[in-house]
């Protein structure tokens, strides 16, 4: 019997067991959406290894001279099908062609009919007088490939194929027609224009005759690549500022965003940028692609190993098929992200230069950028003068709001020890108090929100100079005093070791600018703890503002050490101005006396009608004490 009850308990056992097994094998089955994605991996890994078999073919075929023409056509239309005509033309091997202009040379390889070489002639990379020319294509680190689909079932990749050049001239204009040749008078043609004194090239891709031998039923895939070169000082302050930027949807401006695999989707896109901080790359499309995959990939994972490269950028948009053919007219600009000359040519591509959004963009577009393009430019100054010129002009033109500020705070530290009184004679009764405050306050004529309002309006000036700064092209290699790059840090001191947060270098202009900033707040927090009399219920302002005293120039300190110095010497002279003018006021135009006089004078009067701020504060007052009385009775 207990034999009998034990295989029966063990099967029951068995039982759980094995149903526990099967509800951990139902858990963990992949979702649909992981199936999806690992058959999409496999796909594109068949893919990527069909590519590089058909290439090694196609390549064995074409430059093996012991065949004959006969056995090497049907080799080849083996492996090509139709578009073996393009394979045994004498244009069938490695070769180039360059267009050149006074600003850019642009070098186009026969395989893959696509840019090889693209150089900025009249800039320097990564340092000035090193002789090295900014790069922004070369070595195999971009290319461009369209995904062919024949009718018979064939999967051929643009860049693994032989290209036809034809260099034409139609007065100072270069015309260059790179054909991919499936008979005679069928192709498929890239034609690139590059015009005198330009950045931009025409760039048309259009197909003739190859509706019968394309599968037009799908839209062709075109994919470009970019893995963006360093051109800059600090690689990681270069690295910060390049991303993927897109125009959609009528004008409509986004970007992919830093970090790994990073990637945005998006519909009607009409232009993609791969930006490098300094320079860019774009490619432009008058009709707009029905949609676009933007990718970005951070490469800098460690920026004293990795200093060759910033970003892996890549780009898929479709071309679709109009009667059977394919025709697009677009644009490469391949130059400086500077806003001057990316918004001369009218296509919204200036969008790419973050600005800011709101009014801090506007503050950018219409006041600083106007304004410095006219003092380093139209004046003629140098730059580092000019960035000092162009803060003397700012801090005068905010002067009237700083003077406003610190009358406030005059009259509010005459009024203290009215309100220090008032403090003692209701401390027993806080609502009772804040009342009274705030008759006081009505009774003088004074406003406690008078001395925050115009530091307010400074703060988005404030935070466009953080947005202008980086982004101005025309301090990029100019010196200033010790700094030999105003676009980049000012090192003064190589360090042995790397800080975290900091660097493995001292700044100067970051220096001077936190001790200015702390003189600065030294001297207003006196002011302000006196203006400002501690609150029941409300934190210490006081001890607040004694840590900032130090808190804020170290933050200001490790902040600023890697930016540009263009940014830390404004910094810098925007706060020694602010030290003088409050010098002037205090000394020669707020008189403490005065202000007391004028006060009593005002408490005389007939008290002014409240402001929306003062009656909204007394009628939150008055409904917290008929609360308070509420709860009481209670």
């Amino acid at each position: 019997m207990e034999q009998k009850k034990l295989d029966f308990n063990s099967i029951i056992g068995f039982i759980l067991i094995f149903g526990i097994l099967i509800w951990i094998m139902y858990q963990n089955q992949p979702t649909p959406k992981e199936i999806a994605a690992e058959k999409a991996k496999k796909e594109q890994v068949e893919k990527a290894k069909t590519a590089k078999v058909q290439e090694v073919k196609v390549a064995q075929v074409i430059n093996n001279p012991v065949l004959g023409d006969s056995l090497q056509l049907a080799q080849l239309q083996s492996t090509l099908g139709n578009f073996a005509y393009s394979a045994t033309l004498p244009s069938a091997k490695e070769s180039f062609t360059t267009l050149e202009n006074n600003l850019v040379k642009i070098k186009i390889a026969n395989k893959g009919g696509y840019i090889v070489e693209a150089i900025l002639k009249k800039y320097e990379s990564i340092k000035k007088g090193s002789g090295q020319l900014v790069t922004l294509i070369k070595n195999n680190n971009s290319d461009l490939n369209i995904s062919l689909q024949t009718q018979d079932n064939r999967t051929l990749q643009t860049k693994n194929l032989y290209f036809e050049p034809t260099l034409t001239k139609v007065g100072e204009n270069q015309i260059l027609s790179m054909r991919l040749k499936a008979g005679a008078n069928e192709f498929l043609e890239y034609k690139y224009l590059l015009k005198p004194n330009e950045y931009m090239l025409d760039f048309d891709i259009r197909s003739q005759g190859l509706s019968k031998v394309l599968n037009t039923s799908k839209d062709l895939d075109l994919e470009w690549n970019l893995k963006s070169i360093r051109n800059e000082k600090g690689i990681a302050y270069e690295n910060r500022y390049a991303e993927v930027y897109f125009e959609y949807e009528d004008e409509k401006i986004d970007y992919v965003g830093q970090g790994q695999d990073k990637e945005e989707n998006a519909e009607k896109v009409s232009f993609i940028a791969f930006k490098q901080h300094f320079f860019s790359s774009i490619l432009l499309t008058s009709k707009p692609f029905e949609k676009g995959k933007m990718f970005s990939n951070n490469l800098v994972n460690d920026e004293t190993i990795d200093t060759l490269f910033t970003k892996q950028f890549k780009a898929n948009v479709p071309l679709a098929f109009n009667n059977g053919e394919i025709d697009y007219k677009m644009n490469w600009y391949f130059g400086p992200t500077d806003y001057n000359t990316l918004n001369s040519y009218d296509k919204n591509i200036e969008k790419i230069i973050s600005l800011g959004w709101g009014i801090f963009g506007w503050i950018n577009m219409f006041i600083f950028i106007p304004l410095f393009g006219f003092l380093s430019s139209s004046v003629g100054l140098s730059l580092g003068i000019a960035i000092i010129v162009f803060t003397i002009i700012i801090k005068i033109a905010m002067s009237p709001i700083t003077y406003k500020s610190f009358l406030s705070q005059a009259k509010m530290k005459v009024l203290r020890p009215e309100i220090t009184e008032l403090g003692e004679k209701f401390k027993r009764d806080p609502m009772k108090k804040q009342q009274e405050t705030m008759k006081l306050y009505n009774k003088a004529g004074v406003n406690p929100m008078a001395g925050c309002i115009p530091a307010l309006i400074q703060l988005p000036f404030m935070y466009a100079s953080f947005q202008f700064f980086p982004s101005a092209f025309e301090l990029r290699q100019k010196s200033f005093l010790w700094a030999d790059d105003l676009s980049s840090f000012d090192e003064i001191v190589k360090l042995p070791f790397h800080i975290p947060l900091y660097g493995d270098h001292i700044s100067l202009f970051p220096v001077l600018a936190s001790i200015a900033i702390f003189f600065y707040m030294k001297m207003t927090s006196g002011d302000q703890q006196m203006a400002a009399p501690q609150q029941e219920g409300m934190p210490d302002m006081g001890k607040i503002m004694k840590i900032m005293i130090y808190v804020s120039p170290i933050m200001m300190l490790f902040f600023f050490n890697s930016y540009g110095a263009g940014l830390s010497l404004y910094n810098f002279i925007s706060n020694l101005i602010t030290i003088g003018i409050m010098v002037v006021i205090k000394k020669y135009v707020v008189d403490e006396n005065k202000i007391h006089l004028q006060i009593q004078e005002n408490k005389l009067k007939e008290p002014k009608a409240e402001g929306k701020f003062q009656r909204k504060m007394r009628e939150m007052m008055e409904q917290a004490e008929e609360q308070k009385k509420t709860q009481k009775k209670k």
